[in-house]
C-alpha cells in the first residue's frame, strides 16, 4: 500500500528564502550605519573643565626668592696662639651644649713644659736678686769700715796738726800735710761708696727687669695652658667647621675638624650659633632690587619645616651687587639681603634652605580669581561663570594682579564658580580625543 508524501519545500522556495535573508541583512547594516552617523552628529560628550571658586582673601604683591637660615649671634671658637695645637677632644657636630661645657680640648703637654720652664726661670731670677743683695751688703759693710777709718785718720791728723804751736815749725807743716792727705783719702772713700751704690742699684734694676720678664713669660705660658680647653660661652648647638688644610681631592668640600687633627694659630675650629636670634640671608635679582624697601615683611617657608610659616622683617639690603659665577662665561648680579625672624621654631637650625616671599603690597579682604580665569571678550576682561551644566560668559572689572591672582572690582560675587579655560576649547580638545 502506498501513501503520497507531501514535499516539505515547494519548488523555487529555497532560492527566495536566501534572497530574503540577504535583503534583511542589508537593511540591518544600513540601519546600524545610519544610527552611528546620527549618533556622531547629534550625540553629546561629557567635557571636564577646570574651575575655581571666587574667593575673598588678602591680595599680595610680592617678590619670591630663595634663602638660607643663619644665626644672628654666632660665636666662633678658634685655636689659641700656640705652635701646632693638636686637638685631643672635640664635641660632635650638632650636639647641644650649655654655657661652660667643654667643646674643644688641645694637647697641653708642651704648654705644661713651658710653664715648668718659666717657673724655674722666675725662681732663678729671685735667687740672683737675693745673692746680689747679699753681696752688696758685704761690700757696703766693708765700705762703711773704710769710711770710719778714713774719718778717724782725718780727725787724728787734725789733732796732730793742732800741736803745731808747741812743736817745731817743720813738724807742724808735716802734720798739716797729713791732714790734707787724710781728708783726700776720706773724699776718695766717699766717692767710691757713692759710685758703688749707683752700680749696685743698676744691678738690682737689671735683675728686677729680668725677673719681670720671666714673670710675664710665666703668666703667658699659664694663659696658653688655660686656653688648651675651650668652653662654650653661650648655650647652643655645636657646628664643627671644615679643616681647610686637610688633604682632599681638588674641588671637593674640605672635611670638618676631628680629634687628632693639628690646627694652626687662630684656626676656626667650631661655631656655636645662638638659636634665640635667627635671620634669613637672601640673594635678590637685579630686576627685583628696585621694588624693595627696608622694613617690608618677609613670609618664609623652610624646606625642612614646610607646615610652619615664619615671618621676618627686611632690615638690610646691600647697596652693591655681588657677582655670582655659575660656570665658564655664566655670571649674574645678585644683591645680598637679610631679614631678622620674628617667630622661631625649636626645629630651626642654621644652614636650612627656605623660600622667602617679600611682601611689597597687601590689600586685605579683596575679591580674587586666578589669573587663568580671565579672558578677553569684545576687548574687555571676562569670565565663564558656571550655571548648572552651562557656562555663561560675563564681563568683569579687574584691579591689580600678581603672578597667580587678580583682584575683581565688579561683575562677580564671592562663591561663584568660574572656569580656568575656555569651555569651547575644552570641548574641541575632548572631540579630538574620541
Amino acid at each position: 500500500m502506498s501513501k503520497d508524501l507531501k514535499p516539505k519545500q515547494k519548488l523555487g522556495q529555497r532560492r527566495s528564502s536566501k534572497k530574503r535573508a540577504v535583503l534583511w541583512a542589508l537593511v540591518i547594516a544600513l540601519c546600524a550605519a545610519g544610527a552611528y552617523l546620527a549618533y556622531r552628529r547629534t550625540g553629546t560628550t561629557e567635557v571636564e573643565v577646570a574651575v575655581a571658586r571666587v574667593r575673598r582673601a588678602d591680595f599680595i604683591i610680592s617678590v619670591r626668592t630663595r634663602g638660607e637660615i643663619r644665626s644672628t649671634n654666632s660665636v666662633i671658637l678658634s685655636a689659641p696662639q700656640v705652635p701646632s695645637p693638636r686637638i685631643v677632644k672635640l664635641a660632635e657636630s650638632g650636639r647641644t651644649v650649655r654655657k661652660g661645657q667643654v667643646v674643644v680640648e688641645f694637647d697641653p703637654v708642651q704648654q705644661e713644659q713651658y710653664v715648668i720652664e718659666r717657673t724655674t726661670n722666675v725662681r732663678t731670677a729671685d735667687s740672683e736678686i737675693v745673692q746680689t743683695k747679699a753681696s752688696h751688703k758685704i761690700v757696703n759693710e766693708a765700705d762703711a769700715m773704710n769710711l770710719m777709718q778714713a774719718e778717724y785718720n782725718v780727725e787724728r791728723a787734725k789733732l796732730e796738726a793742732s800741736k803745731a804751736e808747741i812743736l817745731s815749725e817743720i813738724e807742724g807743716a808735716k802734720n798739716r800735710i797729713n791732714v790734707g792727705i787724710s781728708e783726700g783719702e776720706l773724699s776718695q772713700v766717699k766717692t767710691t761708696i757713692n759710685s758703688r751704690g749707683i752700680t749696685q742699684g743698676a744691678d738690682l734694676e737689671r735683675l728686677g727687669e729680668r725677673k719681670n720678664k720671666t714673670v710675664r713669660d710665666l703668666d703667658l705660658a699659664k694663659g696658653y695652658l688655660s686656653k688648651m680647653v675651650i668652653r662654650a660661652p653661650i648655650d647652643g648647638i655645636v657646628n664643627v667647621l671644615p679643616n681647610f688644610r686637610s688633604g682632599g681631592s681638588f674641588g671637593s668640600t674640605p672635611p670638618p675638624f676631628k680629634e687628632g687633627d693639628e690646627a694652626w694659630t687662630g684656626a676656626a675650629i667650631a661655631e656655636i650659633p645662638d638659636l634665640s636670634n635667627m635671620r634669613i640671608e637672601l640673594k635678590l635679582e637685579e630686576v627685583d632690587r628696585g621694588k624693595l624697601a627696608l622694613g617690608q615683611s618677609v613670609r618664609i617657608r623652610v624646606d625642612a619645616i614646610p607646615e610652619k610659616e615664619l615671618w621676618a622683617a627686611l632690615d638690610w639690603i646691600s647697596p652693591i651687587a655681588a657677582m655670582n659665577f655659575r660656570g665658564p662665561g655664566l655670571t649674574e648680579k645678585l644683591f645680598p639681603a637679610r631679614g631678622t625672624l620674628k617667630n622661631l621654631d625649636p626645629r630651626l637650625r642654621p644652614g636650612m634652605s627656605a623660600t622667602a616671599e617679600i611682601i611689597i603690597e597687601r590689600q586685605p579682604g579683596a575679591l580674587m580669581i586666578p589669573v587663568r580665569a580671565s579672558f578677553t571678550h569684545n576687548g574687555k576682561p571676562a569670565v565663564y561663570v558656571q550655571k548648572g551644566k552651562q557656562f555663561l560668559i560675563r564681563n568683569i572689572e579687574v584691579g591689580k594682579r600678581n603672578e597667580d591672582d587678580m583682584v575683581v572690582t565688579g561683575g562677580l560675587r564671592e562663591g561663584e564658580i568660574v572656569t580656568l579655560e575656555s569651555p569651547a576649547e575644552a570641548a574641541r580638545r575632548a572631540h579630538k580625543k574620541l
